[in-house]
């Protein structure tokens, strides 16, 4: 099994460790556990960034004049905030904290 991000392979899992680890799961649902395995860091990183985006964000949009709305689609929350003028990624930030 192979893991790759963005084409770049950032894991080469070999049979002898999988059969390691069927020594514990059921070798039946094996693939679909892994699946799942490794889907579950990445969505559990995104619901967390998710929770703390609208929790800085929520109160400043209720308390500016211009927005009308705050969308209950999340994507479509998360390209409302990401296209405003004030709002910086964590890099930006972290360098405007520097000065």
């Amino acid at each position: 099994m192979k893991i790759k991000v963005n084409d770049e392979e950032i894991l080469d899992f070999p049979e002898w460790k999988h059969n390691v680890i069927k020594n514990d799961l059921m070798s039946e649902n094996y693939e679909e556990d892994m699946k799942r395995r490794a889907k579950y860091p990445w969505e559990h990183k995104f619901e967390q960034c998710y929770k703390r985006l609208q929790d800085e964000w929520i109160p400043k949009l209720q308390d500016d004049p211009s927005v009308q709305s705050i969308p209950a689609d999340r994507q479509a929350f998360a390209e409302m905030v990401m296209a405003r003028p004030d709002y910086k990624n964590r890099s930006q930030r972290e360098e405007q904290n520097k000065g």
